[in-house]
């Protein structure tokens, strides 16, 4: 459930950039971003970094597109996006709290999150969803820039750097507690 709601606003969006405007899609999925917040405030959870970081990236490109140029094309918006979700996840470890912590704290008891290991796996969990982002961010820009590439190539790339992270994000904790014998709990559990 939880991948579900941290998922949905970009899943809606990539959705709605195949069947709207560019404009419409962003501003979508920065009210599913608000939604899936009011989901967590009114369950008394945190709000967390990636999704008010990714409602300002989405409502932003919306302004953008609204305001300024709104002939920005398809390539320039999915290339938007991607560098805001980097700058998010990078930003958040440079800042020294891994976006990740956030929803593993919420699922796991409290010593499970004072172990030392805990941070590290959260780290490790979103160094992979920046390596996502990075690779989503160079797909786009290959097909900006070398104009025979065809456009599957760069829906390949990210299809296949998201399933990957979703992937890692679920067999990492399991990893982590097979290697150093933790209890199941003492990872985080996205599913």
């Amino acid at each position: 459930m939880a991948i579900f709601l941290i998922l949905a606003p970009y899943g809606a969006y990539t959705f709605l950039m195949l069947v709207t405007s560019a404009t419409i899609s962003v501003f979508a999925a920065s009210a599913i971003c608000l939604a899936t917040i009011t989901i967590d405030v009114a369950r008394g959870r945190s709000v967390k970094i990636l999704a008010m970081g990714s409602a300002i990236v989405f409502a932003a490109i919306g302004l953008y597109l609204a305001l300024i140029d709104p002939k920005l094309g398809t390539l320039g918006v999915k290339l938007s996006v991607d560098i805001g979700i980097f700058v998010i996840s990078l930003g958040s470890m440079l800042l020294r709290h891994p976006f990740t912590l956030q929803y593993a704290v919420e699922t796991v008891p409290a010593e499970t999150a004072a172990m030392p290991g805990f941070l590290t796996a959260n780290y490790v969990i979103t160094g992979a969803w920046t390596a996502a982002a990075l690779l989503m961010m160079a797909a786009n820009i290959a097909l900006l820039y070398v104009p025979g590439l065809p456009l599957w190539s760069g829906l390949a790339v990210a299809f296949a750097a998201r399933n990957s992270a979703i992937y890692f994000t679920k067999w990492y904790p399991e990893y982590r507690q097979i290697k150093y014998g933790a209890p199941a709990s003492a990872m985080p559990n996205t599913r």
